[in-house]
């Protein structure tokens, strides 16, 4: 919950009263003078981190190209596997793999050409370093093409992409860890002002964007109304003797601020030499993407909401559709041995069909294992969720078994015996690769709702309708049923946003241990 306009924003230990002896400084041109003094020293503040963050990401990307080749000349070798596959090794990797400096330079120009070495999360992206190991290996191997043929070239290529995209991602990774530690310290953190009103303050000052282990230090807030509230260090006319004071290295814009104070924080940021960066309220609250486009000569902030275009679809429907026959092939004898277990265990029918809401609202009927008594009534389980929605967490939370809280109905009294072991390793979720099939669901995606959840819901949560639901997803694999349902659905939102076929095959391959281990599952 944002702070009223009395509340203190946590920016560390307050400001001090205002020393008479600074009262020349106050004055206009003084302070002016006094920011303009110190710019030098903050512009080389800056370029000097820039310098270091460049200098320690090529170092650390040299490294991880030593150990790559270093792990290719031993499985070349054969010391660390058998003869058979060694030889296999030195087939498909022949001499000359990954060799010096050769390659370290193609994948540097792959860095650099994809914007690897950039600010921000660019320098950790998946999809760029991919880029980049692509590019990086596609240079050296053009002109192997000719002589070896494609088909091991091929072979080659995918070997060497997939093992430097793996290695450089893992290398950034370690970097970023290992700056987080130094940050830790102070060190290596830009001081930083923001400017707003007390609730943006206090709002963009605790998000990730500037949390305590990121490249910002906050130093404290000024205000945009008068009279500033409690734990300001001033007001918007008082930022150059704050800037001054303070030390500030960056300013951040936060909320809404009319031209001219934005035009007097620029003033005084450029005269400073300061970092300026801008957190538009707007942006946040509806939950769109920014983008950039300029206009005859104006910049256009253009938002889009976050949804899959026509290429992403056509790849994601490919996905699903293999993925559903080969495991309607392979695990037909599994679902043949749980349809005859039902029968035997309770009278009713094996599979259980319910109206769920699918991809843009339409309705659908769902295929599940039955784990209840036949004719069982959901009245519970509307109440649950009816309270969920409400964002009734601590009355929905329930002891699980292990005695940690589950946004689950626990000891279930309509739940089967057979219906409980189900449950437990999903196996009741099995005959949706049917649905996957007809095109109703798809493997990954948003957990399906039941149509009294939707009528139930905020504005903001039905952009989860907007792709297929999914047999699993973000929220199976983080935790399920122990994470409140707001959690669940900014979950959802969060892979609409973010979908790529990576993700989903990172979601497949962790869905098989958190279903062998039943974490956050039934109980």
């Amino acid at each position: 919950m944002s702070p009223g306009p009395s509340a203190v924003p946590p920016f560390g230990r307050p400001q001090p009263a205002r020393d008479p002896a600074l009262r020349l400084l106050e004055e206009p041109f003084h302070a002016r003078l006094q920011l303009q003094r110190r710019a030098p020293a903050t512009l080389r503040h800056h370029v000097r981190r820039t310098t270091v963050r460049f200098l320690v990401l090529l170092a650390g990307d040299l490294v991880a190209c030593g150990i790559m080749r270093s792990v290719v000349r031993v499985a070349r070798d054969g010391s660390l596997a058998t003869t058979s596959v060694a030889q296999w090794v030195n087939a498909v990797l022949p001499g000359g793999y990954l060799n010096g400096w050769g390659f370290a330079a193609a994948l540097l120009v792959g860095l650099l050409v994809t914007g690897s070495y950039e600010t921000g999360d660019h320098r950790r992206a998946p999809k760029r370093i991919f880029a980049a190991a692509a590019l990086a290996t596609a240079l050296p191997l053009w002109g192997t093409i000719w002589t070896r043929g494609w088909p091991p070239v091929l072979l080659q290529y995918t070997l060497t992409v997939l093992l430097v995209w793996l290695g450089v991602m893992a290398e950034r990774l370690a970097i970023d860890g290992l700056s987080r530690l130094v940050r830790h310290s102070g060190e290596g953190t830009a001081i930083t002002l923001f400017v707003g009103s007390a609730e943006d303050c206090a709002r963009v000052a605790s998000s990730s964007a500037f949390a305590s282990d990121s490249q910002y230090r906050a130093a404290g807030f000024v205000d945009v109304r008068t009279p500033a509230a409690p734990g300001a260090l001033g007001w918007v006319g008082d930022l150059p003797v704050v800037v001054e004071r303070s030390g500030a290295q960056a300013v951040v814009l936060c909320g809404t601020l009319s031209d001219a104070q934005c035009a007097e924080v620029v003033d005084v940021a450029s005269a400073a030499g300061c970092q300026l960066l801008s957190v538009p309220r707007l942006v946040e609250v509806v939950g769109l993407d920014p983008t950039i486009v300029w206009r005859r000569g104006n910049a256009v902030i253009q938002l889009t909401e976050p949804a899959l275009r026509w290429q992403q679809l056509l790849v994601k429907r490919a996905v699903d559709l293999t993925g559903a026959a080969i495991g309607l092939l392979v695990l037909s004898p599994v679902m043949l041995l749980v349809a005859l277990a039902i029968t035997l265990d309770s009278p009713g029918p094996v599979l259980f069909r319910q109206e769920r809401i699918g991809a843009g609202g339409r309705r659908f009927r769902i295929f599940k294992f039955r784990t209840m008594q036949h004719g069982a009534s959901d009245t519970s389980h509307r109440e649950l969720v009816t309270r969920m929605l409400r964002g009734d967490e601590g009355g929905t939370a329930q002891v699980g078994r292990d005695g940690k809280p589950t946004f689950k109905l626990v000891d279930d009294v309509r739940v089967t015996r057979v219906g409980t072991w189900l449950r437990r390793r999903s196996l009741d979720e099995l005959p949706q690769l049917v649905n996957v099939l007809r095109g109703e669901m798809s493997l990954v995606g948003p957990r399906p709702p039941v149509p009294y959840e939707v009528e139930q819901y905020e504005q903001w949560q039905f952009h989860r309708l907007q792709v297929r639901p999914g047999m699993t997803g973000l929220w199976q694999v983080s935790g399920r049923n122990r994470l409140s349902y707001r959690q669940m659905v900014e979950l959802d939102l969060h892979y609409v946003r973010e979908w790529s076929l990576w993700l989903d095959l990172s979601i497949l391959l962790k869905t098989v241990p958190v279903v062998l281990s039943n974490s956050g599952g039934a109980q």
